[in-house]
């Protein structure tokens, strides 16, 4: 399954992909392509150091997002994508892409979904003063942060921390829980039935994906 990365910051996440792929531990999932709206995204110099080909659609060029996101799915078909992960994207996509890509992209959530939506997740979980907080892979839909839950993990708040201690704790957490994902859907072993994902043979004992 070819897998087309999407990124906007620092690409943490797109490392955690990079460094399982380069061990051999994304099953048959293969990164074949990183595109950023952002042309000095320092993301993209850990594409070009893994010698993954990367484009660029600077969402600045498009004051309209269907322009945008056609330039997007162009850009990712040119690569044979099948699978499209965000992974630090900041932009929202909207009809053409995920028309494209039906139950194709998925996305990287710094919380407990339905829980703290949207930016600053990790902030949000800190002031609200929850006690677990975490991450959530997620289907990508029409809303904001709102499709079906495929994995989670659970970060217990700890009493002297703060929300870069936190947010610090939960990223370690993404980076186990998006290759786990992404190689799971190369492996055709997560099931979309209407609002409920299962993955197959996902168990504490023998997978790193767990939901909670």
């Amino acid at each position: 399954m070819n897998v087309g990365v999407l990124v906007s910051g620092s690409g943490t996440n797109l490392q955690a992909l990079i460094d399982r792929g380069q061990r051999g531990e994304l099953g048959p999932a293969n990164l074949v392509v990183v595109g950023c709206n952002v042309p000095d995204c320092p993301a993209l110099a850990r594409a070009k150091l893994a010698a993954v080909p990367s484009f660029v659609v600077d969402h600045r060029d498009y004051p309209e997002r269907p322009p945008f996101d056609r330039a997007l799915v162009a850009a990712l078909r040119a690569h044979q994508v099948d699978l499209v992960v965000l992974a630090g994207f900041n932009r929202l996509l909207g009809k053409d892409l995920l028309d494209a890509f039906p139950g194709r992209v998925v996305n990287i959530h710094p919380a407990l979904l339905p829980a703290f939506p949207g930016v600053r997740a990790q902030r949000q979980a800190f002031d609200a003063g929850v006690k677990i907080a975490g991450c959530t892979v997620h289907f990508v839909d029409h809303g904001v942060d709102t499709g079906p839950i495929i994995a989670q993990a659970a970060v217990r708040v700890q009493d002297d921390d703060d929300d870069e201690a936190l947010r610090l704790r939960i990223l370690a957490e993404e980076h186990r829980l998006l290759p786990a994902v992404v190689r799971a859907i190369a492996e055709r072993r997560v099931v979309l039935e209407g609002r409920r994902v299962r993955v197959l043979g996902a168990t504490p004992a023998t997978d790193p994906l767990r939901s909670l």
